[in-house]
């Protein structure tokens, strides 16, 4: 189970660390393919549009043939497609190649966290917050490697390639350590099987939960750093701290929640998790002192951290024939989340300022509070209270 269990996590580092080598290259790419940015954002949507359906396509079949096999295919064929961009020289390839890389990256996501919640319910104690660290600290090592690459000024075929062959290597070292699905099928009468279609209630409940929490990170991601300088008008130096706060909350606490839930229970942790989130941005809204400000989106990543995870292995745990696929329509329904996040904050803009858009995720991060309760599992391994 140890095996098993840093196999994982190297999956979810090279995940990281390839989307990221992939984000440090997005200037480069623009310019080879001599791409505006207004192209440049209609193309991305085709990554986000890939995304969705590798997501989609890789819950059944990882419940058909194991969400092991698909890690290894989905994961090798990300590393592989991460020269696409590398290699476009228009506006058809580039959107060709981001839909692809979109797809692979899509798939890998719900199939590493099918597999990781395979090998959290053999564990004797929750582990799947970790998961997400090691995603979280493949990302920085990806940033910081594509960065020492471009300061280096090597040619961008070399630094991705490069990227994309490590990435294969450590997908390698994996392949005999990954767990096949031993999740057995319950009648098709359960109340956790799929009466709406895909959509059982519970799979409906998780995923609007994680829709508004995904959501919420997704604000983040796109706003802290615009919302710091046009509402205490600092410098661009200092406004993009906001962003390092979150993010270096949000995995520090990814690192910590596991333990959390292993005493108190996932609800707890989702719960008083969204609560602290909630005060965080409610500081942030309120502040008019950076540090402060800045403590407060601290505190929002670090309230959201462990909440995503814990939705993750209760949609693994339902107790349906069909866990990987469950986890599928409720990582889609988040997934869009986090894409409609910085839309409607940048809609909102246009009518009230900026500051007073972060009402959006305070209203999430309290509602996802009070229905926290939805993440409670069957599993009797899991503690639920």
């Amino acid at each position: 189970m140890r095996r098993a269990r840093v196999a994982i996590f190297t999956i979810f580092a090279v995940n990281g660390f390839l989307f990221a080598v992939w984000v440090v290259h997005i200037p480069i790419v623009e310019r080879r393919t001599d791409t505006s940015h207004a192209t440049l954002g209609s193309l991305l949507l085709l990554l986000a549009v890939g995304a969705i359906l590798g997501m989609q396509a890789s819950g059944p079949l990882s419940d058909r043939f194991g969400s092991n096999r698909l890690v290894m295919l989905s994961a090798s064929m990300l590393a592989v497609a991460l020269m696409g961009p590398a290699l476009s020289t228009g506006v058809v390839t580039l959107g060709a190649s981001l839909f692809v890389l979109g797809m692979c990256n899509g798939a890998l996501d719900v199939a590493m966290n099918a597999q990781a919640v395979e090998v959290e319910r053999k564990y004797p104690r929750p582990i799947m917050s970790a998961f997400h660290a090691l995603f979280s600290v493949g990302g920085v090592l990806g940033s910081l490697i594509g960065a020492a690459t471009l300061e280096a000024e090597l040619p961008i075929e070399v630094s991705m390639g490069c990227a994309a062959l490590l990435g294969l290597i450590a997908i390698a070292s994996c392949s005999s350590f990954l767990l096949r699905a031993t999740h057995t099928s319950t009648s098709p009468n359960h109340p956790d099987a799929t009466p709406l279609g895909w959509f059982s209630p519970r799979v409906l409940g998780l995923g609007a939960l994680a829709f508004a929490l995904f959501l919420s990170e997704g604000v983040a991601n796109d706003w802290s750093t615009l919302q710091v300088k046009e509402h205490l008008d600092t410098s661009d130096g200092i406004a993009a701290l906001a962003f390092g706060f979150f993010a270096s909350a949000m995995t520090v606490g990814r690192f910590c929640a596991d333990r959390i839930s292993a005493q108190f229970g996932p609800v707890a942790v989702v719960r008083y998790g969204s609560l602290v989130a909630a005060a965080g941005v409610l500081l942030v809204l309120v502040s008019e002192s950076l540090p402060l400000t800045l403590a407060g989106w601290a505190a929002f990543g670090l309230g959201l951290s462990g909440s995503i995870p814990q939705i993750f292995t209760s949609a693994g745990n339902l107790g349906s024939g069909a866990p990987a696929t469950n986890m599928s329509r409720v990582v889609g329904m988040g997934y869009v989340g986090f894409l409609a996040g910085p839309a409607v904050i940048g809609w909102l803009s246009h009518v009230v300022p900026l500051t007073a858009a972060m009402a959006v995720p305070l209203t999430l991060t309290l509602l996802a509070a009070a229905t926290a309760g939805t993440v409670r599992s069957p599993h009797v391994g899991i503690k639920s209270t």
